[in-house]
């Protein structure tokens, strides 16, 4: 017999920390290799964290609600295998966890804010309404074990709430908030506490600058709108006006491959491929999928991307496949009738552009008004690694390839 240990997985080339939103298991329970453990949020997605061998749960160590780093240690397991898990065997174990991988909208869930994996498994499999099972999780959620007991006992009664764990060494204590007669407060869960994080440290680690571009798109309304109708009926999914923008990023990027790196310390990484990640609003949460090989595609082609993966964010079921690898994020902020705005940058990418509303606006064209769709391109950079020369240059790269699109010279497919 041998003690091994279990560590927080990476899931996600960018996710090094992960929140034990609950554990399926407890000391003395058996389980096989690859068995689901515990249920783990990240910043991006809700997975299943599978054992590694086979053998019975001695020990936890992470409590649930804990935030834990990739590569520590979550609990141990007794088992008869030998030695520490092979790398095969972790990349297996990782893989597991992506496959099992849901997400899942807060207009979906209970004061918790979210459904874990294993609780929509059960509930589906059981014909369970979760609206009417009382969750005994912190904040409400509920958990596995409550729909276990449903299933054999029925309903089960609220516990109190848990006491709050203490915080870790690294987090720094927070000033008190005074609250008035009329305010609500908002549990935060854990999927927005990796939100802000991320955001947090976005802002902190990287010097934004921004810059904006004015450009007329009146030939790109004029050729989406005489196409649009044919291309749905024949097709089956909208053409947007964002997959124009994205192709014309995508080509731009190909000009000016700075604008594609990451900074890593002591060097700056140009990334090979142009992964153009994409912000996809689902109720509550704001998704950030990710159209690989942007440049590659045509603009049908990011069309169908695009439609698909909105699909899957409103629907729950965006893989960890779809949210990694992104290397620039373009973000339609116009769908919600933005003229103008700073994107925080999706660190650690370099920049985001922000796609603002499309407008008619009188404007001089040939030394007369005339009224034309104009639309705001907003690009936030890493100044560490971008200048205002480069990144305007970019600016007009994609200004000048919307401005061009028309009938004649823009090819759908």
């Amino acid at each position: 017999m041998a003690v091994e240990k279990i560590t927080m997985p990476k899931l996600g080339e960018s996710v090094t920390e992960g929140t034990i939103s609950s554990w399926l298991v407890k000391p003395g329970d058996t389980v096989e290799k690859y068995d689901a453990i515990a249920e783990v949020l990240t910043d991006k997605v809700t997975a299943e964290i599978p054992s590694s061998f086979s053998g019975t749960i001695k020990e936890i160590l992470a409590e649930e609600e804990e935030t834990l780093e990739v590569g520590e240690v979550i609990c141990t397991i007794e088992t008869t295998e030998s030695g520490s898990a092979p790398p095969e065997t972790e990349e297996k174990a990782a893989e597991v966890a992506t496959e099992t991988t849901k997400q899942v909208t807060l207009a979906e869930a209970p004061a918790s804010g979210r459904f874990s994996p294993a609780v929509l498994r059960i509930a589906g499999e059981n014909n369970i309404d979760l609206n009417t099972v009382q969750g005994t999780g912190k904040g409400g959620r509920i958990t596995r074990k409550d729909l276990l007991q449903v299933i054999e006992n029925g309903p089960v009664a609220p516990k109190q709430e848990q006491t709050e764990q203490p915080k870790r060494e690294t987090e720094k204590p927070q000033a008190p908030v005074r609250t008035a007669a009329g305010d609500k407060e908002i549990p935060i869960n854990g999927v927005r506490k990796a939100i802000a994080k991320h955001m947090s440290v976005s802002k902190q680690e990287i010097p934004h600058a921004w810059m904006m571009v004015e450009v007329d798109a009146t030939g790109l309304v004029r050729y989406r709108n005489s196409v649009k109708d044919s291309f749905k009926k024949e097709e089956g999914y909208s053409l947007t006006y964002f997959a124009f923008f994205i192709k014309a990023v995508a080509q731009a990027l190909k000009e000016f491959p700075q604008l594609n790196s990451t900074w890593a310390g002591d060097k700056i990484i140009e990334h090979g491929n142009i992964n153009i990640s994409i912000a996809i609003a689902a109720e509550d949460l704001l998704y950030v999928p990710v159209i690989k090989n942007a440049d590659e595609k045509s603009i049908k082609g990011i069309a169908r991307e695009i439609s698909e993966l909105a699909s899957k964010a409103r629907s729950g079921k965006l893989s960890q496949a779809d949210m990694e690898g992104g290397t620039f994020t373009v973000n339609s902020t116009g769908s919600f009738g933005s003229v103008q705005s700073m994107g925080i940058i999706n660190h650690p990418q370099a920049a985001i552009l922000q796609v603002e509303s499309i407008v008619k606006r009188p404007v001089i064209v040939d030394d007369m008004i005339a009224v034309r769709d104009m639309v705001n391109l907003c690009l936030s950079i890493d100044h560490r690694i971008l200048d205002g020369l480069l990144a305007g240059k970019f600016l007009q790269a994609i200004k000048s390839a919307v401005e061009k699109i028309s009938k004649e010279n823009t090819a759908l497919y």
